[in-house]
């Protein structure tokens, strides 16, 4: 990411870079040598070049060459670990080099750039791209983050009635959601309904079930397959039904979206109805069958 000559990462401050230019063929020791030959004595013995180098308060110079035309070019690089002051003396010193090897040439610094600035900018884009990522893929939305603590405290609203699965408005509301089980009676918590209570699947019906059914207005609301059939034949015998409601053909009420299961509730039919419907539908069979007979 960053130049670092022999100097250590954590030691640099500053990057002098200066373009060169010979009249002539020269090589990487021929610049190398310029700069250290014709800037000795120049500062003084403090900022001598092959001093600070030994003492590693600058780095190890390094030259980028090309050749063009007869002539060469090339960049120059210097770390250094001297202060700011220090470091653009040694960046005007190996301005006043005129010669490299046998050629005439020209140096000239282009810039002296803060390494700690450069690693800042860097460090001020790496946590912009991180945050960036870190919002699209791991921060849910307000609304989502809201939906599960919704979620989180209706499930955790779910209570007994003499021991089954109901929600905290079965004793209160005058009407009342016959499910199937427990995790059903979480579904409809989950999505706001609290007068829900779980009868237990096909199994002989509880008696509390058939005691609500004689005191409140009661919707069954059953799963879409040939099990939930069997029990809304077996409630229809032994309790008060007022409602019926079915998910899909197919589905079960724990599996169904929000949406789907108040399209379920507002589709509800009354148990008069269905059972008149039910009695058509087996007449309806019956005659198909007598035809069939017949017709042999």
């Amino acid at each position: 990411m960053f130049f670092m000559g022999k100097l250590a990462q954590s030691t640099i401050k500053y990057l002098i870079e200066a373009n060169f230019t010979a009249n002539g063929i020269v090589e990487k020791p021929d610049i190398i040598g310029a700069i250290f030959g014709q800037t000795e004595g120049l500062l003084g013995q403090d900022l001598d070049l092959r001093e600070l180098q030994k003492t590693g308060r600058i780095g190890r110079i390094e030259v980028n060459v090309k050749e063009e035309r007869g002539k060469t070019k090339g960049v120059i690089l210097i770390p250094s670990s001297l202060d700011a002051s220090e470091t653009v003396l040694i960046a005007a010193a190996i301005e006043t080099i005129e010669r490299i090897g046998p050629c005439d040439s020209e140096i000239r610094v282009k810039s002296v750039k803060d390494i700690r600035s450069l690693k800042r900018d860097y460090v001020v884009k790496r946590a912009k791209e991180i945050l960036e990522k870190m919002l699209d893929e791991e921060l849910p939305e307000t609304s989502e983050l809201a939906e599960k603590i919704k979620t989180s405290v209706r499930a955790a609203e779910i209570t007994s009635y003499e021991g089954l699965p109901a929600g905290p408005d079965v004793t209160r509301s005058d009407e009342v959601i016959f499910v199937e089980g427990r995790a059903d009676v979480l579904k409809l918590l989950k999505n706001g309904i609290k007068n829900v209570i779980a009868i237990g699947g096909a199994t002989a019906l509880p008696e509390p079930i058939i005691k609500l059914s004689k005191e409140k207005t009661v919707t069954v609301f059953l799963d879409g397959d040939r099990g939930g059939e069997l029990i809304l034949k077996e409630l229809l015998h032994m309790a008060n039904i007022d409602f019926i409601a079915r998910a899909p053909e197919g589905k079960e009420v724990e599996e169904l979206t929000k949406k789907e299961i108040f399209k379920a509730l507002r589709d509800k039919i009354s148990a008069e109805e269905y059972i008149q419907t039910s009695k058509f539908k087996s007449r309806r069979k019956k005659t198909i069958k007598e035809e069939k007979i017949m017709e042999r």
